[in-house]
């Protein structure tokens, strides 16, 4: 009958070992808690570095088209930027409420 009470107690110390060690594993500086919260801010930049290379090769292909004189693109960027017309034209402005 004391072995029974004390595999219980052996039992109930594991128990409470494996409860601590399993909060510390999740809840410490280094836990997995952590770690899933770097790996989805890692994976968020990584979708910004991805967008941000996107927009890098649309400005640049813009640059090439530009300093390749291309007329369509250098008349595109006066009139949009610019607000440039040619002689004759009328600009009409929408302005939005």
């Amino acid at each position: 009958m004391a072995t029974v009470k004390s595999n219980k107690i052996i039992y109930i110390v594991l128990g409470i070992i494996f409860l601590i060690g399993a909060v510390y594993i999740f809840f410490n500086d280094e836990g997995v808690l952590k770690y899933l919260k770097l790996k989805s801010d890692l994976n968020n930049l990584k979708e910004q570095i991805s967008n941000v290379d996107k927009e890098n090769q649309s400005i640049k292909a813009e640059i090439d088209s530009l300093q390749n004189k291309v007329p369509a693109k250098i008349e595109k960027v006066a009139r949009e930027k610019y607000g440039m017309i040619r002689k004759g034209e009328t600009t009409i402005k929408v302005i939005e409420k």
